[in-house]
């Protein structure tokens, strides 16, 4: 039986560079991971079959989750023919932009590696993730990292940024690939820099943080859910240093360097939403 923590993820900066001849959009991000976190456990089965349990009734327990479809791709790339039943703990709220079920197929792909003794490196368990998900390589490893491509290039970052996170995730359900399909890159201003928000980190300076901040599917997404802008704004109101949108979103997260700061915004916003969760950088 093998045991893997599946952390969540945010953007601190989320750059559309061209639509790729793939059909594709080539992205640049800045990706952290922080301390909310689904939990997976592995067991071996010797009937030679993969099952899949999950806490939530409503998420499907097939290739449709990124968990299953990760166990598919590992067992068939190395012709492995042993049985494998994965239980889910799910504590990152489902299609919010954090990369829940990303995270979790790559806890999977680590725990695979453990449970069969592969002994891959983490590199090849990243590319076998970019075969399940564009947010799975990343998430294989986790910490601060660039991101690029589609997501299948990950430079990991000597960084250990220490900020308090306040996820708030109102009710609405966004697809990313609408909000990628309705992007109008020639109408992308500031393009936020990769480069700026790692000397943003480098400094520890939260305000040089936020000034680095970015992400420009927040042009697509917030038109068509406002709720997420006024969310941004009451957690900066309530105290956080900046705020912004994860992803496609729709979570928006506020971060500030003060714990105490940090709880206050999170009680203040758990009087506006029911889905909001305190968390650390990691």
């Amino acid at each position: 039986m093998i045991y893997e923590r599946a952390r969540a993820k945010i953007n601190l900066t989320l750059d559309v560079r061209y639509k790729r001849q793939d059909g594709y959009h080539e992205l640049e991000s800045v990706m952290q991971t922080v301390d909310l976190s689904d939990y997976i456990t592995l067991h071996s089965r010797d009937d030679g079959e993969l099952s899949i349990a999950v806490n939530i009734p409503f998420l499907p327990i097939d290739e449709r989750n990124l968990a299953y479809k990760a166990a598919q791709v590992f067992r068939h790339l190395y012709g492995i023919k042993k049985g494998v039943h994965i239980d889910i703990d799910k504590r990152i709220p489902v299609a919010a932009g954090l990369a829940g079920g990303s995270s979790d197929a790559a806890a999977v792909l680590r725990g695979l590696n453990q449970l069969w003794k592969m002994d891959l490196p983490q590199s090849e368990i990243s590319a076998i993730g970019a075969q399940v998900g564009s947010d799975v390589p990343f998430c294989v490893y986790g910490g601060t990292a660039v991101v690029k491509g589609r997501g299948e290039w990950v430079e990991q970052l000597p960084l250990q940024p220490v900020f308090w996170v306040i996820l708030a995730k109102p009710p609405v359900t966004v697809s990313t690939a609408e909000i990628y399909a309705g992007l109008k890159l020639d109408e992308i201003g500031d393009h936020p820099k990769a480069q700026t928000m790692i000397a943003a980190l480098k400094s520890g300076a939260i305000q040089q943080v936020a000034e680095a901040a970015g992400n420009v599917l927040e042009k697509v997404t917030i038109p068509r859910f406002p709720e997420i802008d006024r969310i941004k704004e009451q957690l900066c109101k309530h105290g956080a240093a900046f705020s912004m949108m994860s992803g496609s979103g729709p979570t928006v997260f506020g971060i500030t360097d003060k714990e105490q700061k940090a709880k206050k915004v999170y009680n203040s916003m758990k009087n506006v939403l029911k889905e909001v969760y305190l968390c650390q950088t990691c």
